[in-house]
């Protein structure tokens, strides 16, 4: 049995005034975010004014195609980060901003050409009782405006059986209110407050706890909604569990949970030549949304985390430079107490999406477009390279000493920038010649990537 790891701690108004319901146009699932630019940047725990900030100082400069941010919904008071997690009203008025400022960084960020994913928490409510964020005061099954008792699954337990569909789907997730998304009045309240987001420029919705909602209600959902956008949903993998991933592909894109298990296996030992095969076993890369680590996976240990240091970096690479799924960056915050919520101030944060390694991966990403992986090469143990059709070509190196090697590629004979090591304004000292044999011949420092594109 596998369960998640952290501890999720009158009239409709507010975001769901802004939102009718009506007759809405049919909707298709997105197979990844559309657009030329498809890397996510996952800025968790950001006050939106200050993602509003990054987007334009970094995300937009550096090429990222979207930005998730952490709910946008009235929870508990708490300084624990999972408190954002229990809602208590669908209010915009939680830690990291009220409405106003959420609005604004939704304009700002799409100033900047970045388009922003909010991470929808509509699996359940907040346990226990008390005064929210916004100053709701709430019971548990009680929340002002928004549900009562009977909106409600009767399951009211914590899940204790991952093997039954049932108990995963209607019982509660570490005893937090688990509404009954079966009900009309529910589904018609939960796409309300999406459209709301909507309504205020929200491109799409990374769907909490998606496992533990049926398929089949979150299509009803789905298809109460104005414009649905883009869908990225949370199901956890687990062996011999009743709830699978692929269950989910129909209503959009399904966070790849064993891909970040598997980048740790093999820079951690396991030897990078399993990753040539990285699909195997997994969602179809259409629809499979890739990522490193996660605020869950990097707390429970079943993926690298940012104290991995340059490993992590060298797997985030990795993922941006492979043509399989759609990758997500994870940017959090340091902690040494997994319930510890984000810094107050600008220190403490890991800023992964900043780095000049990822940012210029995050190029190459751009660059390559959908270019098929050609010209595999490994050591068996700690190195690989491959190409990206005529248009790339990476190299990385998990071992402890420089790697120097010839490697064939499909690029055609010329000058080529290593946008890894490389000035974003030039690439003076970084240039690299092809050969007309299309061979190349790199030297590669241990723990770092080298990934070459055109010089412009």
């Amino acid at each position: 049995m596998q369960q998640r790891s952290r501890v999720l701690g009158g009239a409709l108004a507010g975001v769901l005034a802004a939102a009718g319901l009506a007759t809405f146009a049919p909707w298709s699932s997105q197979a990844a975010p559309p657009g030329e630019k498809t890397v996510t940047a996952t800025l968790f725990e950001w006050k939106y004014a200050d993602v509003a900030k990054a987007c334009t100082d970094q995300l937009g400069p550096d090429g990222y195609g979207y930005v998730e941010v952490s709910p946008a919904t009235e929870h508990i008071k708490g300084d624990q980060w999972w408190t954002s997690y229990q809602p208590v009203s669908y209010k915009i008025a939680g830690r990291l901003g009220d409405r106003n400022a959420f609005a604004s960084m939704v304009r700002t960020c799409h100033g900047a050409g970045v388009k922003v994913i909010a991470d929808a928490v509509i699996n359940h409510m907040a346990a226990g009782a008390g005064t929210g964020t916004g100053g709701t005061r709430y019971t548990k099954y009680d929340y002002p405006g928004f549900y009562q008792d009977q909106d409600f699954h009767g399951c009211r337990r914590s899940i204790s059986d991952y093997g039954n569909r049932t108990d995963v789907q209607t019982c509660e997730l570490v005893g937090l209110s688990d509404l009954d998304t079966g009900s009309e009045y529910v589904r018609t309240t939960i796409a309300k407050y999406l459209d709301g987001l909507w309504s205020m420029g929200v491109d799409g919705f990374r769907v909490d706890a998606a496992k533990h909602i049926s398929a089949t209600d979150l299509a009803a959902i789905k298809g109460k909604m104005r414009d649905p956008g883009y869908w990225a949903q949370e199901v956890i993998y687990g062996d011999g569990e009743a709830v699978r991933p692929d269950e989910y592909t129909g209503t959009g894109d399904v966070d790849e949970f064993r891909y970040g298990s598997q980048l740790k296996n093999a820079f951690q030992g396991g030897g990078l030549a399993q990753l040539k095969s990285v699909a195997d076993g997994k969602l179809g890369g259409d629809k499979a949304r890739t990522f490193v680590d996660n605020w869950d996976t990097e707390r429970n240990g079943s993926t690298l985390t940012y104290k991995d240091g340059a490993v992590y970096t060298l797997a985030n690479a990795f993922m941006l430079a492979s043509p399989y799924g759609s990758p997500n960056v994870y940017s959090g915050y340091e902690w040494t107490d997994k319930d510890a919520g984000p810094p107050s101030g600008s220190a403490g944060w890991t800023r992964e999406h900043a780095k000049r390694e990822i940012t210029g991966m995050v190029g190459f990403r751009n660059a390559v477009g959908a270019a098929p992986l050609t010209d595999w090469w490994d050591n068996g143990s700690s190195a690989l390279a491959f190409g990206r059709g005529g248009k790339g070509f990476v190299a990385l190196n998990n071992g402890d000493g420089e790697l120097k090697q010839t490697f064939a590629t499909s690029l055609p004979g010329g000058t080529y920038c290593d946008v890894v090591a490389a000035d974003p304004s030039s690439c003076d000292g970084h240039t690299v010649t092809v050969g007309e044999d299309g061979k190349v011949r790199l030297t590669v420092p241990a723990k770092r990537a080298v990934a070459l594109l055109p010089v412009r």
